[in-house]
């Protein structure tokens, strides 16, 4: 039997790094995609570090015929496609009084329907092979969090998209599940680009966003690891059989099941308004 193959999005950096990395250990033929090849160097040197050897290509979810074209040529050189991991996402920290729509659309299209499209295109050969679909979601996809509309939006979408699809894609064949980290040690927040005087320029918002960001620092500066994180995905990747949604550590555990048994929302409004009081 060949080994299989997973390709993974978002490997540049943090959970997607680490998770190519793992599942190449694992013994994984694993194409490790990015939106720019030109960032690459630190998958490579994660990759030498380790030992492992990764077929590094480049993929943009958002622009469908760079989906298309990866896809094609993983089947073209591998012939078969056992596992999708959808890691590539971007944060994003703003309110709706102050951003555009278009800033909104834009969030939505790399998380959810960059997704939707990497989804679209893997999903014949997942079924020739009886393969998995995984999503690295967010906690964000299961709590609401202040200052994070757009993201938690694309998460949450995500999240429906991904448990609806579930029993469909199960009935053909293909094991549908979710990833959903908590805080994670990685580049991933400073990419989100929040600036030092950004409550000075929120207006209204500020005195809120000022406290949120506060306590944000705080929760990253105790988070876990990439590759912890990335371990999740390796579980995923070979147990028996697939969950619906993993959690990658007892704290999001944690926060997770506190909004699932939060039937009225109460819950979870107390705690995410005491975070910008």
């Amino acid at each position: 039997m060949s080994t299989k193959v997973v390709l993974i999005t978002g490997t540049s950096s943090g959970i997607g790094l680490a998770a190519a990395v793992s599942a190449s250990h694992a013994g994984f033929t694993t194409v490790a995609t990015l939106r720019d090849p030109a960032r690459a160097d630190a998958l490579r040197k994660a990759a030498e570090a380790a030992g492992v050897e990764l077929d590094i290509r480049r993929l943009d979810v958002t622009d469908a015929a760079s989906v298309e074209e990866c896809v094609a040529g993983v089947i073209a050189d591998h012939g078969r496609l056992d596992a999708v991991v959808n890691n590539a996402g971007a944060g994003h920290v703003g309110t709706i009084e102050n951003e555009s729509v278009d800033e909104v659309r834009r969030v939505m299209e790399v998380n959810f329907f960059g997704v939707v499209t990497v989804t679209r295109a893997a999903l014949p050969h997942l079924r020739a092979t009886g393969g998995r679909l995984l999503t690295v979601t967010s906690v964000g996809g299961v709590v609401g969090q202040p200052f994070n509309e757009a993201y938690c939006a694309a998460k949450f979408a995500a999240e429906g998209f991904m448990e609806s699809l579930a029993p469909v894609a199960a009935s053909v064949g293909v094991a549908v599940g979710v990833i959903e980290p908590g805080a994670v040690a990685s580049e991933f927040v400073a990419n989100v680009g929040v600036k030092e005087d950004a409550a000075a320029e929120a207006g209204v918002y500020g005195p809120a966003l000022a406290n949120y960001i506060s306590r944000t620092r705080g929760a990253f500066a105790n988070a876990q690891t990439s590759e912890e994180a990335a371990a999740t995905i390796i579980e995923a990747l070979t147990a028996d059989r697939l969950p619906f949604r993993m959690q990658t550590s007892d704290v999001a555990r944690a926060f997770a099941g506190g909004k699932l048994a939060d039937l009225d929302g109460s819950r979870i409004q107390t705690m995410t308004s005491a975070w910008v009081a």
